[in-house]
This record gives structure tokens, C-alpha cells and sequence, in this order.
């Protein structure tokens, strides 16, 4: 028997793994009772979409742990398991350690020192004028097609994947004609749990499912990577791949390893959040009303649209060493998933969480992560939201229910229909 608080019987832990309960909602009432009775809980990995069962994993609910957990690699390390819940291939794991994402100081330091050096906020803010220049003229072609029509328009296919993939694609300086590959990249890799996307449904010989890090399933990317860095380094340019290919600190195979790491979580970040900040907006017209009279900061703004939608939803860490959290008794080996979504919603570091306000400061949400990983690309990402939300048309109504990614990873919407004018 589990005992609450309070001392009565507390709830039965819920389950939180399952990634088809998120295609109907985010579980904000269950991550409310982990928080609230069963901090850190022992969840089941069964086998779902063909992916076999696996050990199971700590999920941690509350704010101040996942903030525990990000900021100690030492004791909650990114390298034994690497950063998904599911368990890597052992084959495999050598070659995801040599990611950025799935390494641990001091070897991360080095390579974040290296991607930072071409991720600089003035190469960064000299994308402004595109940014605007690019979310104006997309909503104008989605007001034309809503114009055209029943005054509805689908927001995800008509203006934030490609605002997205194209703002991307600029700082990377990835050539027009390629453009398409990223998006079909991304969606490969982070949509492999939904039957709908590109990544879904792929199996080796023995008919088990793939997983899309593997090195067999990454080949084209990283290829066309390497062809990419031939190419800007006989024809240099004002962005990312064009610095990355000059460094000289770069090992063999690092500068595809940060190829894929920006073009999916680059890409992913901003194609996620874009669309959930948009549909916050359209739900609560009160807020949207405040924004556009100037009344709530387009930064604050931006902050509290993340924490009501983080993009990611989960990361996972390893603990390194025996240790505890949250009261319970973490073995070394066992698998701890941070729950960013829940983390955002938490009473104990939040005043009305629950209630959307544009205006709310200090907002410590976790949807860039934190410690030794924040999100690199945070700088980038919130420029994009601020410059998309500002130029947003004045009528934004919801015109049906959003269509949401079969995930446990990625917060995604797939489709938004909305009523423009």
C-alpha cells in the first residue's frame, strides 16, 4: 500500500509511457497526481507498436527534481543509456555516444564550445529581417487560402513546418533545392512512434521494428552532410555549415554527428512549439487580445507559450552511481525520464499553473531543458516564436481539434485548422 501525504491511500501511479495516449492530449491530471502523490514513480516500458518491452524507467514529475536531474550529469548521466527511453541497440550505442546530446562533461563541454562558436547570437539576429520577412508572407498565403475557401486554413501545412525548415535551413545554409530533405529528416526520426510519419513502420530482416539513430538509417543524412561540407568549404558562406567546416577541432565524423543534431532538434524545436503556441493563442482569445494591444512582451510572451507547450516532452538520463530522489531508492544502471510538460504545470514552482498569463515573470519553465544541455539553439528558437506570434493575423479561432503526434518525446501537432482574418 502506497500512503499519501496526508496519510490516507494514495492514487495508483498512472501510466505516463504509453506514446498513443498523446495523440489525444497531453496527461496534465496524471502528471497532477505523480506530482502531488508519487514524485518519482516506477513506470512499466510494455511493448507497444511493435517496439519490444523494455526494463522500465523512474519518471520524474516534479520541477525541482527535473531541474535536479538536468543540472547533475555526474549522478544523472546522458552517455551509459544516451537520451531516448527506449534502449539503444548495444551495437549502436558507441556510435549515438559521438553526439553531442548523448555525451557528459568534459567531452560535451568540448563539442558545445566547438557548435557554439557558429551558433553566435550576431549570425543568429542577422536572420531577423528573413524571420519577418518570411512569417508575413507566409500568413498572407494562409489568409488567401482561407479567403478562398470557408475561411479556415490548416497552420501546420500552410505556415509553421515550412517557416521552420526554411528559417533553418538559412542558418545552416543548406541550399534551396535540398530543402525537402530536412523535413523528410526530421520527420523520419522524431515521428517514428506514429503510423502517420515517415519513420513508422521500417523493420530490418527479422521484421523487428528500426530505430531511426540507428547508423544504418542515418547513412544518407550523414552523406549528404559531408557532400554540404565539401561544398562550403570551396564556397564559404555567412552560416553554420560554413563554420563547422573550417574548425579544424572537429574529429572524423563529428561535423555529420552536428549536421543531425541541428537540422532534426533545430528544426523540431520551433516546428513544435510554433504551432501549440498558435493554438494556446487561438484558445484563450483574452491573452491573444493582450498581445497584440502590446500589453504582454513578446519575451515573456514567448516564455509562457513554451511553458504551456514545451516541444519536447520527456528526456532520459542514466543514474551513474546508487543515489535518491524524490524518496526513492535509484540504483545505478536504472533509467530516470524527466517530464518537462510536468515540470511546467508544477504548483510548487508556479503560481497558477494552469492558467495561460503572457505577462508571468519570473517563469523558470524547463522546455530548453537545463544544466550542462540547454537547448543551444534557445537564442534562435525564441526569435522565431516572437517574430511568428507578433505577425500573427488579428481573427485566430480554433476551426476543429488539432491533430497531435503519436509521441512520448515530441509535444508535435500535425495539423491546426483554424478560422484566419
Amino acid at each position: 500500500m502506497t500512503l499519501s501525504a496526508g496519510g490516507g491511500e494514495a492514487p495508483p501511479v498512472p501510466d505516463v509511457f504509453d506514446p498513443r495516449r498523446y495523440a489525444a492530449a497531453v496527461p496534465y491530471a496524471d502528471y497532477r497526481v505523480l506530482r502531488d502523490h508519487h514524485p518519482v514513480s516506477w513506470q512499466p516500458e510494455p511493448e507497444v507498436l511493435g517496439w519490444p518491452a523494455g526494463p522500465g524507467f523512474w519518471a520524474v514529475a516534479r520541477h525541482a527534481d527535473v531541474v535536479r536531474v538536468l543540472r547533475d550529469p555526474g549522478t544523472y548521466s546522458s552517455r551509459l543509456g544516451a537520451t531516448q527511453i527506449r534502449d539503444p541497440d548495444p551495437e549502436d550505442l558507441p556510435f549515438i555516444r559521438r553526439m553531442m546530446l548523448n555525451q557528459d562533461p568534459p567531452q560535451h563541454g568540448r563539442l558545445r564550445r566547438t557548435v557554439s562558436r557558429a551558433f553566435t547570437p550576431g549570425r543568429i539576429e542577422r536572420f531577423e529581417a528573413v524571420v519577418r520577412q518570411r512569417a508575413r508572407a507566409l500568413f498572407e498565403r494562409a489568409l488567401a487560402t482561407a479567403g478562398a475557401g470557408d475561411g479556415t486554413v490548416d497552420l501546420v501545412a500552410a505556415v509553421t513546418d515550412e517557416y521552420a525548415l526554411l528559417n533553418l535551413a538559412d542558418l545552416l545554409g543548406v541550399p534551396e533545392s535540398d530543402r525537402g530533405l530536412l523535413l523528410h529528416w526530421t520527420r523520419r526520426v522524431i515521428g517514428y512512434q506514429d503510423p502517420d510519419e515517415a519513420g513508422a513502420g521500417m523493420v530490418d530482416g527479422a521484421g523487428r521494428p528500426v530505430n531511426p539513430r540507428s547508423p544504418a538509417m542515418l547513412r544518407d543524412m550523414f552523406g549528404y552532410a559531408r557532400q554540404l561540407a565539401a561544398h562550403k568549404r570551396r564556397h564559404p558562406a555567412d552560416d553554420v555549415m560554413t563554420a563547422l567546416a573550417h574548425d579544424g577541432e572537429l574529429a572524423d565524423g563529428e561535423l555529420e554527428m552536428f549536421f543531425f543534431l541541428l537540422t532534426v532538434a533545430g528544426n523540431d524545436t520551433v516546428r513544435s512549439a510554433a504551432p501549440g503556441g498558435l493554438l494556446a493563442l487561438a484558445e484563450h482569445p483574452e491573452s491573444y487580445r493582450l498581445l497584440r494591444a502590446g500589453r504582454a512582451g513578446g519575451d515573456s510572451a514567448v516564455d509562457e507559450l513554451l511553458r504551456w507547450h514545451p516541444p519536447v516532452l520527456t528526456f532520459r538520463r542514466t543514474a551513474a552511481r546508487d543515489t535518491e530522489l524524490g524518496g526513492r531508492r535509484i540504483g545505478r544502471g536504472d533509467k530516470m525520464v524527466v517530464l518537462h510538460a510536468s515540470a511546467n504545470r508544477d504548483e510548487r514552482a508556479f503560481a497558477g499553473p494552469d492558467r495561460l498569463d503572457l505577462t508571468r515573470a519570473p517563469n523558470p519553465h524547463v522546455s530548453f531543458g537545463g544544466g550542462p544541455h540547454v537547448c543551444l539553439g534557445a537564442h534562435f528558437a525564441r526569435l522565431q516564436l516572437r517574430t511568428l506570434y507578433a505577425l500573427a493575423p488579428a481573427v485566430l479561432k480554433p476551426a476543429g481539434p488539432a491533430g497531435r503526434l503519436v509521441s512520448n518525446f515530441i509535444n508535435g501537432l500535425k495539423s491546426l485548422p483554424v478560422y484566419l482574418g
